[in-house]
């Protein structure tokens, strides 16, 4: 049974600091295992779910941030963007990353694998859609584009752990350092 939870303002203040330190923790410890010991994560949190649905969106805008910034940078070879910006993503939430790796593994319960189930997918359209490789619209869309997403991540893991992959180099200026010459000028 879950606790019902109220959000004040002085909660939404708290929730956000109680999550960073969450975070953190995470980050610190990265052992895979959701920080339920911090201080305030019972009275913030309705249950484990709800923590690991929070830190999931945090991990899902945070990549999406990314994705975004190595477009702009790459914009001609958007599945490495991508692959790159997931990376970019881990150094920044190593234990977030691992933590959703764990109970995507090994789910508590039904809820959770359903839950997480559900989140991968997306995360996998995601991947699949901003490198070009997938469209958006419908639950079919979202289905045939995972798939591809999953191997973006495979490839992002790969990259991020430094098993040499194909990579073309360019010593041409990327769009953004284009951009910025010519406003300097």
């Amino acid at each position: 049974m879950t606790k019902e939870l109220t959000m004040t303002w002085k909660t939404f203040h708290s929730r956000g600091e109680i999550l960073r330190t969450v975070i953190a923790t995470a980050n610190t410890r990265r052992d895979g295992i959701l920080p339920t010991d911090v201080e305030g994560v019972s009275e913030t949190f309705a249950d484990d779910l709800e923590l690991l649905g929070t830190l999931q969106l945090k991990w899902h805008t945070r990549l999406a941030g990314q994705i975004e910034r190595q477009l702009l940078e790459q914009p001609l070879d958007l599945p490495l963007a991508v692959a790159t910006a997931w990376g970019d993503t881990c150094d920044e939430l190593p234990g977030v990353r691992l933590v959703l790796d764990h109970y995507r593994a090994e789910p508590v319960d039904d809820a959770m694998a359903q839950a997480m189930g559900k989140a991968t997918v997306k995360e996998h359209a995601l991947l699949a859609v901003m490198a070009g490789q997938g469209s958006v619209g419908d639950a079919a869309a979202e289905a045939e584009a995972a798939p591809i997403g999953a191997l973006i991540e495979e490839r992002a893991r790969a990259l991020h752990h430094g098993i040499p992959t194909l990579v073309v180099e360019s010593s041409r200026p990327s769009l953004l350092e284009r951009l910025r010459s010519v406003l300097a000028a």
